[in-house]
């Protein structure tokens, strides 16, 4: 029987505050960070609905007067 290996993951955000994850290892593309969180696919999902709570990018927050 063979192990099943799952892919981990990094969660990444971008200037904007917008967070996506990305496969560990590889080269994060540019304009993007790693945040500081990893694990499997499905972590890294719950991660970011506990941490991305407005979606509006940072930008639009600022402009309306409601980003630090």
């Amino acid at each position: 029987m063979q192990a099943v290996h799952e892919e981990r993951h990094v969660v990444v955000v971008n200037d904007e505050q917008q967070y996506s994850i990305w496969p560990e290892g590889r080269d994060i593309p540019l304009g993007w960070k790693a945040e500081g969180f990893s694990g499997s696919r499905a972590e890294c999902l719950s991660h970011i609905e506990q941490v991305w709570t407005d979606m509006r990018p940072l930008s639009v927050r600022r402009h309306m007067g409601v980003a630090p």
